[in-house]
């Protein structure tokens, strides 16, 4: 039987250990270096770090744009596999604790299907908050910041100087932003034809 794709490395030239950037979720990363990995980058978490597997030739820069790609990659897949509305709920929870001193406390949160247009909504008189499912399976701090985002509508209902305030505590809102403008600019692209079947 064939080894797992996602684990076959080769015989590793160089390996490097390095904190993870912030909000990464695991504790380390280890940059394993291949001279028999030609193209391919991979990655796995192997207890509380990450393992990013990568060809020995790729140049440093190379190297952290991939390791930054794996990880979200990674945190996108633990996302979807991970969140149901309970969990959802819990993590909202910790997220009012860490960035609002716990004073956002919704009453329910929950994903829902009927959200083409906006990624989150908030009615703070009933302290709901709806994520679209739309964001089921990206990044960890993207999810964060739109529940964070609709968190902080619990706290000041409009988009003012003093809503933005609150977000400045959360430090993935910038990249966060970003993420969500590209995914909106890439659904407005055209498709190949054979993208579509044609």
């Amino acid at each position: 039987m064939s080894a797992d794709p996602l684990h076959r490395a080769g015989t590793p030239q160089r390996s490097k250990t390095s904190p993870p950037p912030s909000g990464s979720g695991a504790s380390a990363i280890e940059v394993r270096r291949s001279d028999r990995r030609r193209r391919t980058v991979s990655a796995y978490r192997e207890g509380d770090r990450t393992v990013v597997l990568i060809p020995a030739r790729m140049s440093e820069a190379e190297e952290q744009r991939w390791v930054s790609v794996m990880l979200d990659k990674l945190a996108a897949q633990e996302s979807k596999r991970a969140l149901g509305d309970a969990e959802l709920a819990a993590r909202a929870g910790r997220l009012s604790a860490q960035y609002f001193d716990g004073r956002a406390r919704p009453r329910t949160v929950r994903w829902v299907t009927n959200q083409n247009t906006r990624w989150g909504s908030c009615t703070p008189a009933e302290g709901s908050i709806r994520l679209s499912h739309r964001l089921q399976g990206m990044p960890e701090y993207v999810v964060d910041y739109v529940l964070l985002h609709e968190l902080a509508h619990l706290l000041v209902p409009g988009h003012g100087p003093d809503f933005w305030r609150l977000l400045e505590a959360y430090p993935r809102t910038e990249r966060a932003r970003g993420y969500l403008e590209g995914v909106v600019a890439a659904n407005r692209l055209p498709h190949p034809p054979d993208a579509r079947g044609e």
